[in-house]
Order: C-alpha cells, then structure tokens, then sequence
C-alpha cells in the first residue's frame, strides 16, 4: 500500500514509456467502446454510468488520500484543475443525456485534456499518482468518445459557442478563487512548472491572451469532422 502512495519520479514523457502508455490507453477505449456497441441499449447507460462514476470517484479518492497523507494543501489539491472538475461532474451529462452538457463538455476535453496526454506534467509512475492522472485525462476523452458513437450526441457549430462562453465563466471563477486563495488553479496565474503547449504561448499573461485568442480556431477544428461528416450524410 505504501509503494501505491508513494511519490515518484519515475516517469519520463516523450519515451516509449510515454508511448506505450498512450498506447494502452488508445486499446482500452477502443475496447470499451467495442464492447458496448454490441450491448443492448440499456447495458450501454449502464456501462456509461458507471464509467463516468469512475472517473469522478478517482478524482474524489484522490483528494481523500491527500488528506490521508496529511500533506493536502488547498492551494493545489482541490479538484478545480480543469480536467479534474470536468471528472468530477461528468456523470451529469451520462445520467442525463442532455445536448447542453454534451456541447459544453466535448470542447473543452478535446481541447484542454488532449493536450494533457501529449504534453504531461505527470512524473509519477505505477503509483495511485499515475493512475489517477491518466485514467482521468485519457477517461474524459474517452467518455466523449462513448457519448458521440454510443449515446450517439452530435455537436453542432452553436456548440463551439456555448462551450466557448462556460469556460470564459470557469476562467473568471478562477480567477477570482485563485485571489483568494494564492493558487493556480486553470493555470491562470503562471504556466504549469512542466513543459507544456503554453510555453510556446509567452510568459503571463501573455500566454492567457494567445489562448483567448486561438481557441474558438481550435474548437472549430475540432468540429470540423463533425461538421463533413454531417455534409457526407
């Protein structure tokens, strides 16, 4: 149990390490999603509940352990991470259904917790660390997946909006959260200490301005295979 608590720096990103994690990662959700294709209607809610019940218990769980630990620090173990409150409230959209959170959700996963899994600012390795990193990031995305071709949910251009206007409200709560509280919080106050896409973006709060900038192109991108495949159809 100690050896599944304990911090590491073990894990080194852009090495086969990192490949065959991703690798793994790649074959799971494609499973899964093989799996509850083939499922009748009501298995496939089942499994989508329970899989997005997952991904918000770990999050939880993780926060349980550091109070465990007696080393949880409130300035950065708090699940408002993007990644991490989007786990936390994804049940929402699997117990509901509703287009709305799907809209919001499937930008900001794509956008935000993608580049998470190319870029990772995760050093730990096969400890509860690791897991949890990489079961929630790589587990966002692949729920979006699931309520795309299982739930069968479809953007539509609307979407980019709605979901462009949710994370100007999260940034804003951020902000003023991390004023209070000295965090960092959505990164709004300096960039994350590992390499990430923002340090091609400038120092703050430049990066935050180039972001502003980019990401309705990026969201657009993103629905830009949606967007032929309707026109195919």
């Amino acid at each position: 149990m100690d050896f599944f608590l304990k911090e590491n720096n073990d894990f080194t990103p852009f090495t086969n390490q990192h490949l065959s994690v991703v690798a793994c990662l790649i074959i799971f959700g494609f499973l899964l999603l093989l799996f509850a294709k083939s499922q009748s209607k009501r298995k496939q809610i089942l499994i989508g509940n329970i899989f997005a019940f997952s991904l918000s218990f770990t999050v939880i769980l993780g926060t349980i352990i550091n109070f465990y630990k007696g080393n949880f620090n409130y300035q950065k173990d708090l699940p408002l991470h993007l990644c991490s409150f989007m786990a936390i409230i994804i049940p929402v959209l699997s117990l509901t259904r509703k287009l709305i959170y799907y809209e919001i959700l499937l930008f900001l996963v794509f956008a935000g917790t993608l580049q998470s899994l190319i870029t990772p600012d995760e050093s730990n390795y096969l400890n509860f660390k690791f897991f949890r990193y990489w079961f929630v990031h790589a587990g966002l995305i692949i729920f979006m997946l699931y309520a795309t071709f299982i739930y069968k949910m479809r953007p539509t251009i609307k979407s980019v909006a709605k979901s462009f206007l949710a994370m100007q409200i999260y940034m804003i709560i951020m902000f003023v959260l991390n004023y209070f509280l000295g965090s960092n919080y959505f990164y709004t106050n300096r960039k994350p200490d590992a390499e990430t896409l923002l340090d091609l973006f400038g120092e703050w709060p430049k990066y935050i301005f180039v972001v502003e900038i980019i990401v309705i192109p990026y969201f657009l991108l993103i629905y830009l295979p949606f967007y032929i495949a309707k026109k195919r159809s």
